[in-house]
């Protein structure tokens, strides 16, 4: 019997009733009454261990409810409903399927309380996930999902062997804080780690995100990336390795963002320097760390969903994403434009939005413990990410030069959907503290201090200063239609090609040796041939008085050796 019904069961008992409902708009109101009653679920669920079973003498907690728990399942139920809002035009229902079962899984990975049940659920997201991909119909977008498959599944895998390992060493299956002192706790770590995108491990967010569906990579950017980070929070924290993590992961999208043409590549990057900042957060691992990961997840799952949503609103209008083939769209699609500029603003951490509320606790917590170089890293990547996200996004959308191009303005329930998130942007922005008071640890934080405000803003404007003076002046990285390399170059273009040459040499070196052995082969046969063959010697005829003097020889050199003997 079930102490409290689960949220997940919800998105999947959803998931199942959907194809049974007509579609239009019926189907659509069931799509965004999921979230709904998942979202008061949690909200009106107790605190505390719920729905404890036992699977061959093993306990598995479904549920699993704390402040902790319950802000990040928060924010992907309210996630969850923009997004499907968003989507309402979409008469796909492979991909409104896979959006609840995506939804569900991660939610029940939330909640999960031990290592067997987060599995299943973590696995649940990457299978529902990769459909979001696979649902544009390319085949450029069937190998990214082939390729993303594989990255979440061989996630799962390795978190598997480390749950296994893990119940060796410990005898129990419980998802609790841990140390990076055993190979079990390694594999769990490397398993969140590839979920959350780490440097050289990150190659298939920017390879994936960018070969979904307009609304799939809305739906992609809010959860697999958030439910690894909320995995490190609960089971890693204070954990110092990842604070150099953290700070490579916040600086190497930099350049990237610069260069890249396409739009929701640039947001990909984006979303990987964000996540350095969490995992900073992370690994520094004090009460008010950890609200700061905690708060800044639920900015970054509504700024980051912003952006890919005003992305892909010009996408659906334009059928492009690039900047060389934008600008001045403003024109006809203000609307959309002013809700780029919301969460443009919510990224940079421009005052009376969420992001400067979230983003500065991370920063004091740094400061606080004396962590300087982890500290001055992320104000770096703070300033560059104002320049190749805050301001480039917008402008090359929308106020950069003229492409000509004057789309109609995006759909209402597009609309509708950055409408409430960008409300929400706006009120934790305006009123942090009443948000702060869902953060799992009572910490007192003051954000409008003078210091702080002028100091923000004092980035943000020098930020974007340097962003129009580098392009009046021609020396800011201009956007091509080149490709970019990335660590995925080493696995589909460098290992395929010494792996090819290898074989060339061993196909060579296999060919030369079966040639050796073939005439060697040949030479025997010939050389037998002309000692047993019909003209050989052994064939051939001999007198007889030439075999008795044979044998007559060997008879005598028995008899000698016999005396000899």
């Amino acid at each position: 019997m079930l102490d409290v019904f689960p949220p997940f069961l919800v998105y999947f008992l959803g998931a199942a009733l959907l194809p049974l409902v007509p579609k239009g708009h019926l189907r659509s109101a069931l799509s965004l009454l999921v979230p709904a009653i998942g979202g008061w679920l949690i909200w009106t669920m107790p605190t505390g261990v719920h729905d404890v079973v036992q699977l061959m003498g093993v306990d598995l907690t479904l549920i699993r409810h704390d402040k902790l728990a319950a802000v990040f399942a928060l924010i992907f139920s309210l996630a969850a409903f923009t997004s499907l809002l968003y989507a309402c035009h979409v008469r796909d229902t492979v991909q409104t399927i896979a959006t609840l079962l995506y939804a569900g899984s991660a939610i029940g990975a939330v909640f999960a309380g031990d290592l067997i049940t987060l599995f299943l659920f973590w696995e649940g997201t990457a299978i529902a996930s990769v459909f979001l991909i696979w649902a544009r119909q390319t085949e450029g977008a069937y190998h990214s999902g082939m390729r993303y498959l594989i990255f979440q599944v061989t996630s799962g895998v390795i978190l598997l062997a480390g749950a296994a390992l893990f119940w060796r060493e410990t005898g129990t299956m419980a998802f609790e804080r841990m140390t990076l002192g055993s190979p079990a706790t390694w594999l769990i770590f490397l398993a969140f780690g590839i979920k959350c995108a780490f440097p050289l491990l990150h190659t298939w967010l920017t390879d994936a995100y960018p070969s979904a569906t307009v609304t799939g990579s809305v739906v992609l950017s809010i959860f697999t990336t958030k439910l690894a980070i909320y995995a490190l929070a609960r089971g890693f924290a204070g954990t110092e390795t990842l604070i150099y993590i953290g700070a490579v992961m916040a600086l190497f999208p930099i350049f990237y963002g610069m260069v890249e043409n396409d739009l929701r590549r640039v947001l990909s990057y984006s979303l990987i320097g964000q996540l350095g900042f969490l995992v900073v957060g992370v690994g520094i691992g004090t009460d008010l760390a950890l609200n700061g990961v905690a708060a800044h997840a639920v900015a970054s799952v509504l700024y980051k969903s912003l952006l890919f949503m005003s992305v892909g609103a010009v996408l659906y209008r334009t059928g492009t994403a690039k900047a060389t083939e934008l600008g001045g769209l403003y024109r006809t699609m203000p609307l959309t434009a002013l809700m780029c500029l919301v969460g443009a603003a919510t990224i940079s951490a421009v005052p009376l939005f969420a992001s400067f509320a979230t983003k500065s606790m991370i920063l004091s917590a740094a400061g606080y413990k004396g962590y300087e170089g982890a500290w001055l890293v992320l104000i770096i990547a703070a300033a560059a990410t104002v320049v190749y996200t805050g301001v480039k996004v917008p402008y090359c959308a929308f106020f950069g030069a003229d492409s000509g191009k004057r789309p109609k303005e995006a759909p209402w329930n597009m609309l509708g959907g950055m409408a409430i998130t960008a409300g929400f942007c706006i009120a934790i922005g305006i009123w942090p503290q009443t948000f702060f008071a869902f953060l799992p640890y009572d910490v007192d934080y003051a954000v409008y201090t003078t210091s702080h405000v002028v100091t923000q803003l004092q980035l943000v404007a020098f930020s974007m200063l340097a962003f129009f003076l580098l392009l009046r002046v021609g020396l800011y990285p201009l956007a091509t239609g080149s490709v970019t390399l990335d660590a995925d170059w080493i696995y589909r273009r460098l290992l395929p090609g010494v792996i090819g040459a290898i074989a060339n040499v061993v196909s060579a070196l296999w060919t030369r040796g079966a040639d050796i052995q073939q005439r060697w082969v040949h030479a025997l046969i010939l050389r037998l041939y002309k000692t047993h063959g019909p003209e050989g010697r052994v064939a051939r005829v001999v007198p007889t008085g030439s075999m008795v003097q044979w044998v007559a020889i060997l008879l005598g050199v028995m008899l000698i050796v016999t005396f000899v003997s």
